[in-house]
C-alpha cells in the first residue's frame, strides 16, 4: 500500500505532526485528490484549538485546497481523473436537511461536512472529497494562486456580488489584509466606486494599486465622516477582526446602506437609531458552495484578480501557521506539497 505525508493535529491545542498514512481510497460519491497547494486560513484555528462541535482527533486541517483528481469512487459521474479541482470550506451536504442548500451552513454542525474540521482537509499529499465539494480550477490559475481563492476569495467575491451595490455605487472595504486586498480588487472589477480603508498613509499606494478609487487613513481621519463627504457608502465590506474599527465606519453608511461582516468579532455595538432613521442594515456573510467557488475562480481569471501569497513547503507548516496566526504574514499563506 502506498504512503502519503499529512499534517495532523493530534488533540485540541496540540502541535502539528507530519506523519505517514496509507493513501486513502475514495468511497461512494467521492474522489481522491492529489493536493498541490493548500492555503492556511484563520479558520484553521478552529481545528487547531478545538473550537467547534463535532471535532474528532487526529484531524488534518485545510480548506483552501487546489489539486488534481487522482482516483474516482463508485457512483461518480461528471468528473474524471486528471481534472484540476479545488475544495473550500463547504465540504458537501450532510443529507439530513436542506439547511446547507439554503445558505444556513451552521445549522447542523454535528452532521454537516466542513473541510478540515469534520473530515480531513488539505494539509497533506492526498485527500478525499465528495463531488458536491468540487470546483473546477481554470487552466490559467496555478495551484498556489487558486488555493486562497477557495476561502478568502469566495468569501469576499460572493459577499460583494450578493450585496445591494450596483455599478457606480460607493463601496468601502475596511482592511487591506488577507481578505481586504482581495475585496478591493473584486469591488473595483465589479464596477463599484471603491474606497480602501486602513491604518496609515503608507497603505494608500497599495490600495490604489489594487484598484481603489479613493483611500481613507483611519488613523489620521474619521472614516465615517470621510465616507459621508463622498456621499455615504452603499456597502461597507468589513474584513477586519476588530470591533472598534468596524464601529468607527458604521456612520459612513448612506441611506439604505449595508455593512457586510466577513471578519469575525465576538461582539459589536450597533447604533439602532442610525439604522432605523436611514433604513440601514448590518449583515453577516458565510463563504458559499462549490459552485460559488467555481464562479470566483472564473471571475478572477477573467478580470485579473490575484491573491498575494507567501508560499511554504509542507515541512514548514508550523512556521507558516505561526505567521498567519500572529499577523506577520502580510496577505495569504499557502502550503505546497512539493518535496
Amino acid at each position: 500500500m502506498s504512503k502519503m505525508r499529512v499534517v495532523q493535529v493530534p488533540r485540541p491545542n496540540g502541535p502539528f505532526e507530519i506523519v505517514e498514512r496509507e493513501v486513502p481510497e475514495p468511497g461512494k460519491g467521492s474522489v481522491r485528490i492529489k493536493v498541490e497547494a493548500c492555503g492556511i486560513c484563520h479558520s484553521d484555528s478552529l481545528t487547531k484549538k478545538g473550537l467547534m462541535p463535532g471535532l474528532t482527533y487526529p484531524r488534518v486541517p485545510g480548506h483552501e485546497v487546489a489539486g488534481v483528481i487522482d482516483a474516482i469512487g463508485p457512483e461518480v459521474s461528471g468528473w474524471k481523473a486528471g481534472e484540476r479541482v479545488g475544495v473550500g470550506w463547504n465540504g458537501g451536504y450532510c443529507g439530513y436537511c436542506d439547511s446547507c442548500r439554503r445558505g444556513n451552513f451552521f445549522a447542523c454542525l454535528t452532521s454537516t461536512r466542513i473541510t478540515g474540521v469534520t473530515y480531513d482537509g488539505g494539509y497533506g499529499e492526498y485527500m478525499i472529497a465528495t463531488i458536491e465539494a468540487l470546483a473546477r480550477i481554470p487552466v490559467e490559475l496555478p495551484a498556489t494562486d487558486a488555493a486562497p481563492l477557495m476561502c478568502a476569495g469566495i468569501t469576499t467575491f460572493n459577499c460583494l456580488r450578493h450585496s445591494d451595490a450596483g455599478p457606480g455605487d460607493l463601496v468601502a472595504v475596511l482592511g487591506l489584509g488577507g481578505l481586504g486586498h482581495l475585496g478591493v480588487q473584486y469591488a473595483a472589477k465589479m464596477g463599484f466606486k471603491t474606497v480602501g480603508i486602513a491604518r496609515g498613509r503608507d497603505k494608500e499606494e497599495l490600495a490604489r494599486k489594487l484598484g481603489a478609487w479613493h483611500y481613507i487613513d483611519s488613523q489620521g481621519q474619521d472614516p465615517a465622516t470621510e465616507l459621508q463627504k463622498l456621499g455615504g457608502a452603499k456597502v461597507i465590506l468589513a474584513t477586519v477582526t476588530a470591533a472598534d474599527a468596524m464601529s468607527s465606519v458604521l456612520g459612513g453608511l448612506g441611506v439604505n446602506g449595508t455593512m457586510m461582516l466577513i471578519g469575525a468579532v465576538p461582539s459589536l455595538e450597533i447604533p439602532p437609531l442610525q439604522l432605523l432613521g436611514a433604513r440601514q442594515a448590518v449583515k453577516g456573510w458565510y463563504s458559499g458552495t462549490s459552485i460559488d467557488s467555481q464562479d470566483t475562480l472564473g471571475f478572477s481569471v477573467l478580470t485579473g484578480v490575484r491573491s498575494m501569497n507567501e508560499v511554504f513547503p509542507l515541512e514548514k507548516v508550523s512556521e507558516a501557521y505561526e505567521r498567519m496566526e500572529n499577523g506577520k504574514a502580510r496577505f495569504r499563506v499557502v502550503l505546497t506539497m512539493e518535496n
